[in-house]
This record gives C-alpha cells, structure tokens and sequence, in this order.
C-alpha cells in the first residue's frame, strides 16, 4: 500500500498511540492476575513481552514511520506477538485485551482490508474461548466474557480504519490549507515588493534613463546641457543603489517567524547603533497579519530616520499600543517644524518621507497623524484597526 507522506505521518502517529492504549488494557488485565492467580508467573510473562514488544514498536514507528507503507509485514510480526501473549497468559483476559489492540493496529496499517486480520482473530478467540470452557471449571461469568470479547476485535478493527480515514483526510485538509496560506503569502510578497520597487528604485531609474538617453545629443549640441544630463544620471544611480539598500534592509529587519516586538526593536537597536541617538521602545505582545506589521515596520524605521536627519534629536521613544486599535507612536524632542494642513504639501520641499509613511498607513487599512512644533519636538502616530486580525503574541 503506497500512502502519501503526510498520511504515513498520521497512520504512524494513530499507530503509536494504539500500541500504548493496547499496552495499557492488558498490563492492566496481567496486573489483575498477579492478585488473583494462583501463580504470578503467568501474570509476568505477559507483562514482559508486552513491554518489550510495546517498546519495539513504538521506537520503529517513531524512527521509521515509513514502515506502514508495508502493512503485510508490521501485521505478521504483531500476529507473531499476539500468539506469544497467547502462551504467556494461557488464554487469560490479557491475550483478548493484546488481540483486540492487534486487530486496532491492523486498521491502521490495512484500513478497510484489515478484514483479512480481524477474522482470523476472531475465530482464535473463539476457539481459546472454547478450549477454557471445556477444560477450566463451569463459570459463567468467564463464558460471557470469553464468548462475547471475540466480536470486539472486528469493532476494534473497524474503528481504528475509521479513524484513521478520518485523521488522514484531517491531515490533507491542513496540508492543503498551510500550502494555500504560503501560496497567497508568496503572492502578497510579490505584489509588496514590486509595489516597492515601482515606488523607489523604479521611478529612480526611470529618470536616469531618460537623462542617459538624451546624454548623447547633447554631447554634440549643448555641452553644458550634457555635463548637467551626466551629472544627473550619477546622482540617480547613487540614489537608486541606496533606495535598493534601504529596501534590502528593511526586509532584512522584518522576519516574520519572529515576534513583532523583536522586529520593532531591531530597528529601533539599528538606527540608534547608526546614529548616535538613544531610541528606547516599550511594545504590547501582539502580532499583527504579515501585511501590517511589514508597513508598520517601514514607517518606524522612515520615522526614526527622518527624525535623525531633519530633527537632530537626542532622545527618541516608540510606542506600541494595542486597545480598540493598533498604534504605533514615534516621538523625538528634536527641533520640529511646521506641519501644514495638507500633507502631501510636503513634496514641494522634497519632504518625501512623510507622504510615503502616510501612504503605507493606508495600504494598511489605517492613517497616519503627524503633530510638531518648531521647538517642540515631531510625533508620528499611525493607528491600524484591529478588527479580527491582530492577536496576543505567545
């Protein structure tokens, strides 16, 4: 029987775990008999080849959980052990207890075809069961227990297939649903890099190649032209270089395995180390959707870089709250300006910085608040909803 990986995982772990409950059943019958046998001996045979077999199988399956791709071997080997049980416990409560578990074992491995195992143990159940009938003492309590336990291996049987159809399907289900989470993550990755690098990197060298593609005439007709079309393309490969290192960076600073506390404070760690400037950071545990914290993430790091290089600040604070929205608040008591009404007035003065944070607010489904005055220090606050998405980080 060829099973796919994730499904040789579930058999072998439903596997384990009835290895362990048949274990339990008949250690529990044999500790009975060392009670109310006359002779213990009996009670501690099984015990031992319980244990051991138990043990056996429970370290094959956990080193080797391929082994339930050969079914007919793993049902002989158990058969073999079954009929040890037999002996030890001379058709006792244990060897019914240990064949219901090896039929439970056999539905694992063989699903429905474990009719082929469930049978012949029935039929040996009944056939130990007559043999205590006709040799033992006339007691009906063991006569209702001896003819009725035989049956319990085809239920035992059937129960473990079931279970196991179920848990492989449960398994292929989450497969399926973990691979379509990182097929719509990938894609989320692509759309947010390209939007990056239309936003930066591509509109840099968009100019430089127009400048470059009017260098040559201008070489011939207009000299001066020329000089300032060259410097303007080294201007721009210079810029686009370092838009590409930010860029580069600010992935880097975001990992998003890690919590976004640690993400926050390895930028804040970062551009403190670089600037001189103390950042310090307090931030609620929580961990918002990929999306939000990497725009959260960028707005910090363009927040404190702005704030180092037109504030002059000596002390930074960054704050991380979460109540009916997730808010993060930059403030440096540096020199401040004048905000104006309108934002994106700011683009006049090529104060870009501002008008990208707001616009990473947005593509957050959130806003972003700038307040300063000269001499009074600049606090960013952009404020996310928390709608469902953003949960306690553990």
């Amino acid at each position: 029987m060829t099973l796919p990986a994730n499904r040789v995982v579930a058999a072998a772990a439903l596997g384990r775990a009835v290895l362990l409950g048949r274990a339990a059943l008949t250690l529990t019958a044999a500790g009975v008999g060392l009670r109310v046998l006359p002779d213990p001996r009996t009670a501690l045979a099984v015990l031992v080849v319980v244990l051991v077999s138990t043990a056996a199988g429970l370290v094959v399956l956990a080193r080797r959980p391929e082994v339930v791709r050969h079914p007919v071997p793993v049902v002989l080997v158990d058969s073999v052990v079954v009929l040890g049980v037999l002996v030890a416990s001379r058709g006792g409560v244990p060897f019914f207890c240990f064949a219901a578990g090896a039929c439970a074992l056999g539905g694992v491995v063989l699903g429905v075809r474990g009719l082929v195992l469930w049978v012949p143990h029935a039929a040996l159940g009944y056939a130990v069961a007559g043999h205590l009938l006709l040799t033992g003492p006339p007691n009906p309590h063991l006569a209702v227990f001896a003819l009725a336990f035989p049956p319990v291996d085809v239920l035992a049987g059937i129960a473990a297939a079931v279970a196991t159809g179920a848990l492989g399907r449960y398994v292929d289900l989450s497969v399926d649903v973990v691979a379509s989470a990182q097929r719509s993550a990938a894609a989320s990755e692509r759309a947010r890099l390209a939007r990056e690098l239309h936003d930066s990197v591509s509109k840099t060298l968009r100019g430089v190649s127009f400048a470059a593609l009017a260098l040559p005439t201008s070489l011939r007709r207009h000299p001066e032209l020329a000089e300032q079309l060259a410097s303007t393309v080294s201007r721009g490969a210079v810029a686009a270089a370092r838009e590409a290192r930010e860029l580069l960076t600010g992935l880097r600073l975001d990992a998003p395995d890690q919590d976004f506390a640690a993400t926050l404070r390895r930028i804040c760690e970062h551009r403190g180390e670089s600037s001189g400037v103390a950042v310090h950071l307090t931030a609620a545990p929580v961990d918002p959707p990929a999306d939000v914290r990497y725009e959260l993430s960028r707005i910090l790091d363009e927040a404190l870089r702005n704030a180092v290089r037109h504030g002059r600040p000596e002390r930074i604070t960054v704050t991380l709250t979460h109540t009916d929205r997730l808010r993060l608040r930059v403030h440096d008591d540096g020199d401040g300006f004048r905000v104006p009404g309108d934002l994106s007035a700011l683009t006049a003065g090529n104060h870009y910085g501002i008008v990208g944070m707001a616009e990473r607010a947005r593509h957050a489904g959130g806003a972003l608040d700038v307040t300063s005055r000269p001499g009074r220090g600049t606090t960013v606050e952009v404020s996310v909803p928390v709608d469902g998405p953003v949960r306690l980080a553990s």
